[in-house]
């Protein structure tokens, strides 16, 4: 077997960032591996519009997918890495890739790494690095087994440029098996933010905003300023402050942003797992040996009550 396959993800029809990132990295990897690259998809979704990121083939599952199965999900990719003869899948660390991508590797027998924020090129092999003990340390790990399956955090790679062409789409039969769970209902979120998963700016607030007013007041206003999603520590979350899609953390999204700013967050381990891989982390907090501190840039050391509002004029003002 060889070839890389991409998986792309994508929301009716438009694929979500990360699938432009794995397929300009997979075509790097290819072309220092020796190893063509085909992008597939699941569903309606023009997916060899993704050619022009350097993917040289395209594939795709088509039926009635509106509604996430774990089952038909699995059984779908695996039918894709049976079709192109991949020997490394790449996919996004999404819901689905934590969900679904494990049964697939169990399945076909092949070695399964989560969770990667780099991958590379190494003696012929593809080795790729993610976070240990929420992030604590780094491991490079390489797959023996005739397949590989890596699930890469977004904003891993930055975002890349196109330029080459469409290339032509090949379907691929896939037999629907009969799943026991119904989906009742399925709603769609009411923000129009970009996903915490792949947003390059993250503001979050914690438990010292005491109320869900004063976090609607202060910590949202911020976010439109930065052009940024709204983030929330656990604590935050289950004081009613915000909803449980916003929750930043080990029980809640891992983010990998380009800038993170935690207002009035302690930073206990459990949140600084779902958020250390960021690139530029701000804390606002006015106790100076918050463990959010140890791991900020910046640190403003101050009342956020006082500090937030009038960032928020000062960047207005630029």
């Amino acid at each position: 077997m060889s070839g890389i396959l991409v998986l792309a993800e994508h929301d009716g029809g438009v694929f979500r960032k990360t699938a432009a990132e794995l397929v300009a990295k997979a075509a790097s990897l290819g072309a220092s591996l020796g190893l063509d690259v085909t992008v597939g998809t699941i569903g309606d979704a023009p997916v060899g519009s993704l050619g022009a990121y350097g993917a040289q083939r395209a594939v795709r599952v088509s039926g009635d997918f509106g509604a996430y199965s774990t089952l038909q999900t699995a059984g779908a990719v695996a039918a894709m890495i049976d079709a192109v003869g991949a020997s490394i899948v790449l996919a996004p660390a999404s819901y689905a890739g934590k969900d679904a991508l494990p049964r697939v590797a169990a399945r076909l027998g092949a070695g399964f790494v989560a969770d990667c924020t780099d991958l590379r090129a190494d003696g012929g092999a593809l080795v790729a690095r993610r976070p240990m003990y929420s992030g604590k340390a780094y491991v490079d790990a390489r797959v023996s087994a005739a397949i590989g399956i890596f699930t890469v955090r977004p904003n891993s790679f930055g975002a890349p440029a196109g330029g080459g062409a469409e290339v032509a789409v090949t379907e691929v039969a896939f037999a629907a098996v009969a799943d026991p769970i119904t989906v009742v209902e399925s709603r769609v979120p009411e923000s129009q933010a970009v996903d915490l998963t792949e947003a390059d700016r993250i503001v979050s607030g914690g438990r010292s905003l005491g109320s869900k007013e004063r976090f609607d007041e202060v910590i949202r206003p911020l976010g439109a300023a930065l052009g940024a999603t709204v983030g929330a520590s656990r604590a935050a979350v289950d004081a009613h402050y915000a909803p449980h899609g916003e929750q930043v953390g080990q029980t809640g999204k891992t983010v990998n942003p380009q800038l993170y700013v935690a207002v009035g967050i302690s930073g206990a381990i459990q949140h600084l797992a779902g958020m250390r891989t960021s690139r530029v982390i701000v804390a606002i907090n006015k106790d100076a040996t918050a463990p959010i501190m140890e791991h900020a840039a910046y640190a403003i050391v101050g009342d956020l009550f006082e500090v937030v509002p009038a960032l928020v004029e000062a960047l207005k003002e630029a």
